[in-house]
Order: structure tokens, then sequence, then C-alpha cells
């Protein structure tokens, strides 16, 4: 089968099928203009709060913050009202090109408000809720979900048709139930089974974590494309390398030197966007990722989390990345 082909969402043409996954506390811009760097096609935002929008303002509006080489841009949302998401929609459709609705996060705080895969309890409710978006914006909309609750409410192909019958434009589905949270294997036959049950499509997602991964998951089910998460972590060659892997070549990996490039034009991006303050603390989990496997990271990760300031960070990097000695 052709793994790479253009992916068409409702109005939205997108030149390859390789997304990056919205990430609380993880995809905002600086790591979304990394992705796209290696060939992302759509990248989403952190999920955003329909209430923090409609009632708080300006530090939700932050997350959807964008820049024109940030386009095109998935906004996703999550709360459990669906006049407040069909409100929230409203509010952010100038920033981006698509909106996507949580249903399927399994963290306990999101859970206990009713949103994420608290939905996936109640059908008629994720109908209403869908049905309200819809009417309330033009742009491209889509869903997360997970297979369910837990292993006895599996109802993914349940969800899957009304998603579709009330108007959305594809669906991504993670193959665990919410109880299994991250555990296990994820069960890629599970998206096989929604894509063939669907006219939509359908992306995949869950246990992506190389080129190799991807192309599986892409032959295996059938799916339209894939989305990709966890494996994306200090690794935004995933998405390089799944292009050359589907293009018959072997995938070019990273050198230890551009690495620790990317790393460094991560940081400087990052105390552009935020501040130094906000990205000294928030970049010390991004340089971990950036240097697993590479010989000396336990030491690297040791450093990191101790250093205080930008010059500190710099000279930590360049050392381990670029075996550059920094006075």
């Amino acid at each position: 089968m052709q793994m790479t082909r253009p992916l068409t969402i409702g109005r939205l043409a997108l030149p390859n099928n390789l997304l990056l996954a919205p990430m609380a506390g993880i995809t905002n811009l600086p790591v979304r203009l990394m992705a796209r760097e290696q060939g992302a096609a759509l990248c989403f935002t952190e999920m955003v709060s329909v209430n923090g929008l409609v009632r708080e303002g300006q530090k939700s509006f932050e997350l959807v913050r964008s820049t024109p080489a940030d386009r095109p841009l998935g906004i996703q949302l999550f709360g459990d009202d669906a006049e407040l998401l069909a409100e929230g929609a409203r509010l952010v459709e100038g920033d981006g090109e698509l909106i996507d609705l949580n249903m399927g996060c399994p963290v306990r705080k999101v859970v206990n408000s009713g949103a994420g895969s608290a939905l996936l309890r109640e059908p008629a409710r994720v109908a209403a809720i869908i049905r309200s978006v819809r009417r309330a914006t033009t742009l491209p909309l889509t869903i997360k979900i997970r297979t369910g609750w837990d292993e006895g409410t599996t109802n993914f192909l349940e969800i899957g048709r009304i998603a579709e019958a009330e108007g959305c434009d594809a669906i991504t589905l993670h193959p665990r139930s919410r109880a299994r949270m991250f555990e296990g294997k994820a069960d890629w036959d599970q998206i096989g089974a929604l894509k063939e049950a669907l006219r939509i499509p359908v992306i995949g997602s869950g246990d992506l974590f190389s080129a190799l991964d991807v192309a599986a998951m892409l032959d295996r089910t059938g799916c339209d494309g894939v989305m990709i998460a966890r494996g994306g972590l200090g690794n935004p060659w995933i998405f390089r390398e799944s292009l050359d892997v589907f293009a018959g070549r072997e995938p070019l990996l990273p050198t230890p030197a551009e690495r620790g490039e990317t790393a460094l034009r991560h940081l400087e991006l990052f105390i552009a966007t935020s501040g130094e303050r906000v990205a000294l603390r928030e970049m010390r989990k991004h340089l971990c990722w950036y240097a697993r496997g590479v010989a000396g990271a336990a030491r690297f990760r040791a450093l990191v989390n101790l250093t205080q300031s930008r010059e500190e960070l710099n000279r930590a990097l360049h050392e381990f990345f670029l075996q550059e000695p920094q006075s």
C-alpha cells in the first residue's frame, strides 16, 4: 500500500498523513515548530479548556498562540458542556484551521470534571456535543477517542458512527481503554475495525515510537493517517525518518550534533515565546528527551535538572551534544 499520501480532513488538504498529537504541557509553539521542520503536516495545540476560554480568558488563549510558520494548526478543546464547547469553538475559530474535541484523555483531573474519556460513557452526550460544535464552526471538526471506558464497555465503533453521523470530518483512535491508561500494548486491530466501519478518515495513534512503527500501523490497519505522541518527545526526526521509510530510503538518523543544535534552537525559541524563567524550567524535560540514546545521558540529565541559568544550560548542551568545552 502507499503509506504516505495527501490527507484531506473536511476542507483542509494536507501534503502528507503524519500528525503531531495534542499533548498537555508539551505541544506548545516551539515543539510544534520543531516537528514541522521535520515533516509533520499538521500539529495540534495542547488541550484547551473551554471553561478557561469562556470564563477566564487570556491564560487559555495563550495556548493557541501561533505564528505563520505554525500552520495549519489544529486546536484541541476539552469540556463536558455542549454549549460551552460550541462557544469555545467560535472563540478560537480564527486561530487555527481545525477543531478537535478531546474525548479520550484518561487523566483523573480531566475525567472527574466529566470531560475527556468520561464522555465515552455517555454516547448521547457525545452526539449532542458534536452536533452543537458542528453548528458553531465551519472549520473541519474531529474527535480523539479511546476504545471505551474499560474493557467491559468497548464502544469505539458506536462513538465513531455517531461522530460520522453528526458531521465530524475525521476521528482519531488511541486503541486502549481509559482504564488501561498507557499500560500494555495498543490494539492496532481496533483501528482497522474502525476504518472498515466508517467513511470519514480514521487516524491511528498509540505506540508509535519509530518510523518502522508508523509504517507498520499504516500497513496493518489501513488507516488514513497517524498521530504521533510520546514517540515524538525529544524526537522530531520521527517525521523525517517516516517519510524516508515511506519513500524506500534508509532513514536519516540524527547525529548527536544535530540533536544538540535542535535542542539549542528549541531552547532559544522557548525563551523568546515564554521568557527565560519559564523556558529554563520547562526545557529540562525536553532536554532529557533529546538526550535519550546518547552516551552519558544519565549524567547529562542529572546536570540539566540542577541548572539555574541560561548560561549553565547552554554550557551543558554544548559540552554534552557538541563536545565543545565552554568557558
